[in-house]
């Protein structure tokens, strides 16, 4: 299978799991799900994950951050140090720590679908200001406002910086960021999924009108289902946790599923069950009660 061909299986409808079906991997967003607001990882759920780890069951941490935003979770990973990076663009080896990441699978944007996506999406949405997203790299236009927790390598306008003498040529790109600051969140993401079709994925995981862009057929729920696949483990062997639009197909393709007290209403649709917030612990909630009803 080649890396960007479309997992159909991510696709599938949430089924309600038989008591029978024991859990053999979570898989859990990070912002808005397992962390706090404040990106911390509280005492609870860190012993809820361990105690999973320890009953057997592997925990993914699937998150649309990159590996160097990763550092808040990867005294965590445990033995297979594994993490989905970039809405399903990368699996990361945390092992190495902040800056040694080693990226085990990448699943990159074609430079042409790339800039395919940012023309039709600076008609369609006039105002639009682009980033670029690398393995190792971080650039964006001049006007594209400081959402991140970083200085860019480069200011340039996103033709530039996806051209094929752009910067950083040997690094593939994961994503493109598009943000438009007068548009409402959904209206947006629903705007670019017309305007951009099947060129790339689209989706969403911030509060305001900024949207992810990874190669066509590249989500969470795809990767996750390719590293399944490498273990072993059948769909609706997988829990899952999410809170925001990004977590949806992967919410719907896990066999049973969790939306965060907080989260979005498609989240809430997609999911096949719910939890409390994530300032409340909703991940370990689910944990501590799966884990005790074991046989």
């Amino acid at each position: 299978m080649r890396e960007n061909d479309p997992v159909t299986s991510a696709t599938r409808q949430p089924e309600t799991p038989a008591p029978a079906v024991q859990p053999r991997l979570i898989a859990t967003d990070l912002d808005g799900t397992l962390l706090r607001d404040d990106k911390s990882v509280s005492p609870r759920t860190v012993a809820a994950l361990a105690a999973a780890e320890k009953a057997g069951i592997e925990v993914f941490f699937v998150t649309g951050r990159p590996a160097r935003w990763m550092n808040v979770v990867s005294d965590h990973v445990h033995g297979h140090g594994l993490a989905i990076c970039g809405n399903g663009a990368a699996v990361v080896d945390l092992h190495g720590g902040p800056g040694s990441h080693r990226f085990v699978k990448v699943r990159e944007l074609a430079r042409d679908n790339a800039l395919d996506a940012v023309r039709l999406l600076r008609e369609a949405a006039p105002g639009t200001v682009y980033a670029v997203e690398q393995t190792y790299g971080f650039h964006q236009e001049p006007d594209y406002p400081k959402l991140h927790m970083e200085i860019p390598d480069n200011l340039r306008p996103a033709e530039e910086l996806l051209a094929p003498d752009g910067p950083d040529t040997d690094q593939p790109v994961l994503k493109i960021l598009a943000y438009n600051p007068s548009l409402d969140p959904d209206g947006f993401l629903a705007t670019a999924r017309l305007a951009i079709g099947a060129r790339a994925n689209v989706t969403r995981s911030s509060p305001s009108a900024l949207l992810e862009i990874s190669g066509p057929g590249v989500s969470k729920a795809s990767t996750l289902a390719l590293c399944c696949a490498e273990r072993g483990i059948s769909h609706e062997e997988v829990v899952a946790f999410g809170d925001m639009p990004n977590d949806v197909e992967m919410l719907t393709w896990a066999g049973r599923s969790y939306a965060m007290g907080n989260a979005h209403p498609d989240v809430i649709a997609a999911a096949s069950g719910r939890t409390v917030a994530n300032n409340d612990d909703g991940v370990a909630v689910v944990i501590e009660r799966m884990l005790a009803e074991r046989p």
